[in-house]
Formats: structure tokens, sequence, C-alpha cells
């Protein structure tokens, strides 16, 4: 017998291996530690709002096939803070990022809550 396993169960599953951080603790993780932001929501939804400032976009269906081409993610302590527009996709690519063997893997949520909180952006590429 095939189970399959619902969305629900999926995103409880990353919620409980993926800490999620609130804006305040993602803005201490990023200035005093070394970090890499990943905007993982389709390319449509960057070029129409922006990235946070300094992120790397790679679509949540692209996380397995580009991650490796990340040059900064050099070594363990580097953290790795990935999100989309709402915090769903993120949880999920955080988890296959951890899935991947890395360590310090963090959901930042939505980008419309980044912006709510002040946190800078900027146009996409």
């Amino acid at each position: 017998f095939m189970q399959i396993k619902s969305l629900e169960s999926a995103l409880e599953e990353a919620n409980k291996e993926i800490q999620r951080l609130s804006y305040d603790e993602s803005m201490n993780l990023i200035k005093n530690s070394p970090n890499v932001i990943i905007d993982v929501r389709e390319e449509s939804e960057v070029h129409a709002t922006g990235i946070i400032k300094n992120a790397i976009h790679i679509p949540r269906g692209l996380i397995e096939f580009k991650i490796s081409d990340i040059s900064s993610i050099n070594d363990e302590e580097t953290n790795l803070l990935v999100y989309c527009a709402g915090g769903y996709r993120s949880a999920l690519a955080a988890k296959t990022l951890k899935d991947f063997g890395f360590k310090n893997v963090f959901n930042i949520g939505g980008y419309d809550e980044w912006i709510q909180n002040g946190g800078e952006i900027q146009p996409s590429i």
C-alpha cells in the first residue's frame, strides 16, 4: 500500500526540522555570522517585486540543481537563510537543503513580512 504524504504533513515535518526565524532573529544572524540568503520564489515573482538585499535567487524547483554553484557556501558555519512569498515553499526548500547535508538552514519566511519590517531590498538583476 502506497502512503502518499499530504502537503500539510510535509510542511509539518519541515517546520519541525527547520527553525523559523522572526525578522529580528534573521537580522541578528545576518549581522553577526557568515550567511547566504536564498530566494526560492519563481522568476516572475522576483522580477515583479525585487529581492532581499544581497539575496541569491534559486527557484524552488531548481534548488537541488543550483545549490552547489554557490561558491560562498564554503564551510559548515555559513547560515542558509531561505525565504519565499509566504514562508511555505521556503520551509520545504530549507528541509531539502538540510536533507542534502547543510547544517545551518533557517526559514526566514516571506518577502512581504520582510518589507513590512523595513528590511532592505534591491531590484532583481
